[in-house]
């Protein structure tokens, strides 16, 4: 493909985006299709020779835009969004034309030099003291992961990653049972076990961790020789916003000098709003908080604010420097290879900056506040139905509600069979939970295109659908 083609290609597909987005509402959320029937139309080994770009798009638009879950729709109730603001989409067209690898300073001086700033702007958006320094990571899995390392050699003080863990105390780590599973892997990978994540459970309506609980755990495995390192506090937790104390939280890791990372990988991005910041109240003296700008904010995934009160450490933990990676001549410089897991890093930098310019801090927390009303309405609307029990009240945007038909004798399965037909009616995607050992349907607004009348339709597919199920 010489200059000219890809400048005819690149349009396109951008008049393309364009359609696609203005269009999207008009298309299922989620494709109804069985597993292999897209594969089944495609070949089955690479072609030798070239094949022209027209055939190569035409094949795009016929088989795979039709099998794809749209996670841009308007009614992606499901999960939580990944959400791709379209300026934010432009600097990620740039970002993939200029094809950088950003992992040194030295390999993209602007770079590195605008994630300092876009991070420090983000920071003071959501209220974090300056003395959180930051990184912007891949997602919260990997911001987790480091900063269980970091616990990990903190406790360990800085042996693990010379000697290993063998014939060490077992290093322990606590949380709820509430926290996403993305801490029960980093334990895995990081070579605590699973069997050293103590999970305790969460307690009252907001399914807190119990401070005196925890202090206890932390006791008893001092007592037994074990190795205390950290302790990792949920706020809007995955399942339905479950949320812990994190002043409280922070108080008894002080008494026994362990590390606190806080898990906002959603919610986070309310506290742009300063009248939701009561939910992490006490977040200004954890060691590490992550959230991810890509699912509520709307800068497209991959991006992860990732928030770090003593860099050195982190640095200490995370960083290799062999002769081809150091900088000379530059002390003062920040790799922020070295603030991650891989070395490889995209330019993430870059869409969060036009974001944060092309709406403005109002402009996002306006859509937030939005999210949230829209999601209060409907809750108060489900609490009023008939055949309907709300489970739980909405944690910003999300809640959780139980649909209960005449005559059905397992409320479990029916439950199932809801979310199954309204996600193949197509109009609504939504994904169940289970809630104190039953099975709930979830609903989050996130989605940066929604509006009230999304969520209103929302509620009338659910309404018509399951007017419509028979249950067998």
């Amino acid at each position: 493909m010489n200059s000219e083609e890809f400048e005819l290609w690149a349009v396109r597909a951008a008049e393309w985006a364009a359609e696609y987005r203005r269009t999207l509402r008009d298309l299922p959320v989620r494709p109804n299709v069985a597993f292999g029937d897209i594969a089944a139309r495609l070949p089955v080994q690479a072609p030798e020779t070239a094949e022209p770009m027209d055939a190569i798009v035409r094949d795009f638009q016929d088989l795979i835009v039709p099998g794809m879950t749209h996670w841009q729709h308007p009614r992606f109730f499901a999960y939580f969004p990944a959400n791709a603001a379209p300026a934010a989409v432009v600097a990620e067209i740039l970002v993939s034309a200029m094809a950088a690898q950003c992992m040194l300073w030295q390999t993209s001086p602007a770079a590195t030099e605008l994630e300092m700033t876009v991070v420090a702007w983000l920071r003071d958006a959501l209220g974090l003291p300056t003395a959180f320094t930051g990184v912007l990571q891949d997602s919260a899995s990997t911001a987790t992961l480091s900063a269980v390392l970091t616990m990990r050699e903190r406790a360990l003080a800085f042996q693990g990653n010379t000697r290993g863990l063998s014939g060490q105390p077992a290093v322990r780590v606590y949380c709820s049972d509430q926290v996403h599973s993305s801490i029960d892997k980093a334990c895995w990978i990081s070579g605590i076990g699973q069997d050293n994540l103590v999970k305790l459970p969460g307690r009252g309506p907001s399914k807190a961790l119990d401070p005196a609980e925890l202090e206890a755990a932390i006791v008893a495995d001092r007592d037994s020789a074990r190795l205390p390192a950290g302790i990792v506090a949920c706020v809007g937790g995955t399942s339905v916003g479950a949320s812990d104390d994190v002043a409280a939280v922070v108080a008894v890791a002080r008494r026994h000098g362990l590390f606190v990372h806080v898990d906002a990988a959603w919610a986070g991005s309310a506290m742009i709003c300063p009248e939701y910041r009561s939910l992490w109240a006490g977040v200004e003296d954890a060691d590490s908080v992550v959230t991810n700008p890509h699912k509520w904010l709307g800068a497209p995934f991959e991006c992860a604010a990732h928030f770090i009160r003593d860099a050195e450490s982190h640095v200490r933990t995370l960083a290799i420097q062999p002769e081809y990676l150091k900088t000379y001549g530059e002390k003062r410089v920040i790799n922020y290879s070295e603030w991650s897991v891989p070395l490889g890093r995209r330019f993430r930098a870059l869409k969060l900056w036009f974001l944060l310019r092309a709406y403005g801090l109002e402009g996002l927390r306006a859509m937030i506040r939005n999210h949230v009303r829209w999601a209060e309405d409907m809750a108060a609307a489900i609490r009023d139905a008939e055949r309907f029990d709300l489970v739980t009240n909405p944690v910003l945007s999300l809640f959780a509600f139980r649909w209960t038909p005449a005559g059905a004798t397992d409320l479990d399965a029916a439950n199932l069979a809801l979310v199954e037909a309204v996600n193949r009616d197509g109009r609504v995607y939504l994904t169940q939970t289970r809630h104190d050992g039953r099975i709930a349907i979830r609903i989050q607004f996130g989605s940066f295109e929604m509006t009230e009348e999304d969520a209103r339709e929302g509620w009338r597919v659910i309404r018509e659908v399951a007017a419509g199920l028979r249950l067998g």
